[in-house]
Order: C-alpha cells, then sequence, then structure tokens
C-alpha cells in the first residue's frame, strides 16, 4: 500500500470524532467523512510506520443506516451534518459506542456508563452560527455558508441549512443579495485582500432574539443603511434586537472584534434556561443548543447532588450559565473565565437573577487558582474543545476535593485527561453523554469524579 493509491472497501466502524476504519488486504485505513456500512473509494494521502489514511473520493453503495434521505440540499459536499441520512436513533448509539470505547480505554476501569440523551429538538436547534463568505469554485459568484467537505477555500452557500431556525436562512440569504448587488469581494486568506469575511448570527431559541453581525475588513467602505432597513423588514418569527458591523483586519481566519459599530438596537440578546435568563452578547460563550443545554444542566445538577454550605469552583464558567444554577442551593459560588466580555455578561446575569452568593472572576484558570484564597468543596470544570491546560490540572487536583464534575465537548481531550484524576486518587462514579450536535460528528460527556476513601 502506497500514497496515491486508490482502494476500495467498507467502512466497518466510526471512531470518535469523524474516523472511518476500513479493512484493505488485513491493514487499517482511517477514512473520514463516511457512515458505517458504506462502501467507499478513496486514496490513500498519508502512510506511515504502519498507519494509512485515505481520502474518500466516492460513495459507491449507501449503507444499510441511511433509512432517510436527505433534508439539506447540499448535502453530502457540505461538511457539517455528517449523518443526517442516519435515523437519529441509529446516530445516538454510535456516538455512545464511541465515547463508551475511548473513556474505557483511556482509564482501563469501569466508567459507570448511564447512557446517552438525545437533544430534544434534531433540527433548527442552534442558537449561533458563523458562515463564510467565498465563492464555490474558484473566481466564481459570491457564497456564504459553510465549508464545502475537506476544503479549506471552497463555501457553500448554505441558505437552507437545517440546523438553524428558518429566520436565519432568511436573514444569510438577504444578507448575501445585497453584498452581491453591491459587487463587494470576500476576503482571500492566502493574499489577504478582500472586504467580505463573516456572518455571525445568534438567535435566542425561547425568545426569538435575533442579533445580526457583518463581519469584514476595513479595506472598503459601505453604506449599510439599505442592508439594515431590508433585515428589518424580513418577515420573521423571531425579532431582530440588534445589527452590527465588526471590523477584523486579523490574518488568521477567525472571528474577532478589532471595532464593532453598532447599526440598530442592541449587541446583546437574551435566551432562558432552566428557569433562569441570562443576558448573552456577541462573543460570550454560550451552549449553543439551548434545549439540549437543560438537560446537560439537570444531569449536573443531579450529579453534584446535595451543595448546601459547600463553596463551588465553576472552572471556564463562560457566561456563568452553570454557577447561576448552582447558587440557589449552594452557599458560594465564584466563576473563572478568561474571556472578560463573557464575565461582565455573567456578573450582569447573576444581578439580574438576584443570586447574591455567585462571584465571577476574569482571568485564565492557571493563573487566578495561584491567586484564590477560598478553598472549593465541589469543583465543575467545562473546558474548550482541547480540554484543561496541562499546567492547571495539579493545580485543580491540589485542591483534593470530595468531587468533581467534568463536562467536556471533545471526549478524546475528557480521555487524555482521565487518567490524571485516576492517578490523584479519584475515582469514576458517573458517566454520560448529551448530544448537542444533531447530524454532526460532535458529542457532550458528563464524568462525576469523587475522591476515593483514604
Amino acid at each position: 500500500m502506497k500514497k496515491g493509491e486508490i482502494y476500495q472497501g467498507v467502512i466497518e466502524k466510526i471512531d470518535f470524532p469523524n474516523k472511518g476504519i476500513v479493512n484493505v488486504d488485513g491493514e487499517k485505513v482511517i477514512v473520514k467523512n463516511g457512515i458505517p456500512g458504506q462502501k467507499v473509494r478513496f486514496m490513500i494521502n498519508k502512510k506511515r510506520s504502519g498507519r494509512a489514511e485515505g481520502r474518500l473520493l466516492e460513495v459507491l453503495e449507501k449503507s444499510p443506516l441511511e433509512t432517510r434521505d436527505p433534508v439539506c440540499p447540499v448535502f453530502p459536499q457540505c461538511g457539517g451534518c455528517m449523518y443526517q441520512t442516519m435515523s437519529y436513533e441509529e446516530q445516538l448509539k454510535m456516538k455512545e459506542t464511541q465515547v463508551k470505547e475511548l473513556l474505557t480505554q483511556a482509564v482501563g476501569e469501569d466508567i459507570h456508563w448511564e447512557g446517552i440523551h438525545g437533544s430534544p429538538r434534531e433540527f433548527e436547534y442552534r442558537n449561533k452560527m458563523e458562515f463564510s463568505f467565498g465563492d464555490e469554485y474558484k473566481d466564481g459568484p459570491l457564497s456564504l455558508g459553510l465549508h464545502k467537505k475537506g476544503s479549506t477555500y471552497d463555501i457553500l452557500t448554505a441558505d437552507h441549512c437545517r440546523l438553524v431556525h428558518p429566520d436565519m436562512d432568511k436573514i444569510l440569504r438577504c444578507v448575501l443579495d445585497f453584498f452581491t448587488e453591491l459587487g463587494a469581494v470576500h476576503y482571500r486568506k492566502m493574499q489577504h485582500t478582500g472586504y467580505l469575511r463573516h456572518l455571525l448570527l445568534r438567535r435566542g431559541v425561547t425568545t426569538g432574539e435575533i442579533l445580526v453581525h457583518v463581519i469584514t475588513t476595513s479595506q472598503a467602505e459601505y453604506d449599510y443603511a439599505p442592508l439594515v432597513t431590508r433585515l428589518l423588514a424580513l418577515p420573521l418569527e423571531g425579532r431582530i434586537v440588534g445589527i452590527m458591523h465588526i471590523i477584523n483586519d486579523s490574518l488568521s481566519d477567525v472571528v474577532q472584534s478589532d471595532e464593532t459599530r453598532l447599526l440598530y438596537g442592541q449587541d446583546y440578546f437574551y435566551e432562558t434556561l432552566l428557569g433562569l435568563r441570562f443576558k448573552i452578547s456577541p462573543f460570550s460563550f454560550f451552549q449553543p443548543n439551548s434545549l439540549a443545554a437543560e438537560v446537560l444542566y439537570s444531569i449536573v445538577r443531579e450529579y453534584i447532588g446535595e451543595t448546601k454550605e459547600k463553596v463551588v469552583f465553576d472552572l471556564y464558567s463562560g457566561t456563568g450559565t452553570i454557577a447561576q444554577l448552582l447558587a440557589p442551593v449552594a452557599k458560594e459560588v465564584i466563576g473563572v473565565e478568561i474571556v472578560e466580555e463573557a464575565v461582565e455578561a455573567a456578573r450582569e446575569n447573576a444581578a439580574f437573577n438576584g443570586l447574591e452568593n455567585c462571584h465571577f472572576i476574569a482571568g485564565d484558570v492557571l493563573k487566578v487558582l495561584d491567586d484564590l484564597t477560598e478553598k472549593p468543596d465541589v469543583i465543575v470544570l467545562d473546558p474548550p474543545r482541547d480540554g484543561i491546560h496541562p499546567k492547571a490540572l495539579p493545580k485543580i487536583l491540589d485542591y483534593q476535593v470530595d468531587k468533581i464534575i467534568y463536562i467536556s465537548c471533545k471526549p478524546t481531550s475528557l480521555a487524555r485527561d482521565l487518567p490524571a484524576f485516576i492517578d490523584a486518587g479519584y475515582q469514576i462514579q458517573k458517566t454520560c453523554s448529551v448530544d448537542q450536535f444533531c447530524s454532526t460528528v460532535h458529542v457532550e460527556t458528563v464524568c462525576l469524579l469523587s475522591r476515593k476513601a483514604q
């Protein structure tokens, strides 16, 4: 087997996050972007140390698991919804198997698995979406949407995306038509030239409040008043409460702000979770699936159990959702979050919800833990996708609390971190997953760790 050779075979299983396993003459090849049971044609693009990876060229035969038609007009070209032709039940089964295998292999012991919880809503569930400007093929017409599967540059217009509410689809089409008529050009990442970069949309699932952010470089100037008029005239189920023009001249392909110009309304919207109201600003982290987040946080509260007269540390606290949900049944909750904007929103939210025992610190967990004088009784960890910083982990373990809840949006990061907890004298009491990302490769996992009796 050599690089560049073309083979075909059946995907036997999918390992997290998206690694299809195909056996070719007794040798395992990893082929991404497939579904278990598909017969595929692929080209070997990596081969070293007995490890082979192939690039999917064509699906020759459907999988028996593909029991329904795609709901998206750009499937399977779009890399977003990998599994929409599988029933939701089969998606959950596959993700459950992936997480159980990963964690069991990592710790070599019983993970006390309690199953996987599905999202209350399979489609139209996302409260946040980042769309990119570009072209579907080189020098093609302006497009606005999501990356073509396996491509860094090609953008498919996603004005019928089923992950988001139809309101977002209407807004996307309105914005694309506006800039197409103006003849505005998209930003070219390699040349660092062009104007249009991203469209960031946020919509409260429970409130229907919508924020629109058009993100561009400073390489041109346009009158945005006609766009604002068009957007506000759209027949939407929800309501646009804020429209912003964000200038971003960063060389990297990230959504960030060098300057924010408020074109209409306000720069925040509201969402409710489990009876509490949260104010969310443009770049604040908030769980992308509000209804599944309620499922997730209910499980976290159940896993923590009795917290009366206990101090809880909520590390990587975002806009403070977990901290505020725990505050009514704890002595004190301290949240730590590196994004200052999110911390400000968390403080505002806590005050709005009448929570006086909930405090937030802006800073890197790695550094803030050195300065905290309080000692926690319980620690909640909800780190970014890459997991806990390796230098922060020993500081967390040094507290020697009786109970730790680890919430992970990337099971491989959790699997990497768990052995450190086991080595430090903790045992896994309960583990489960919550599917916040239907039809995609991602899944959330919750793990309750307790300190072994000395």
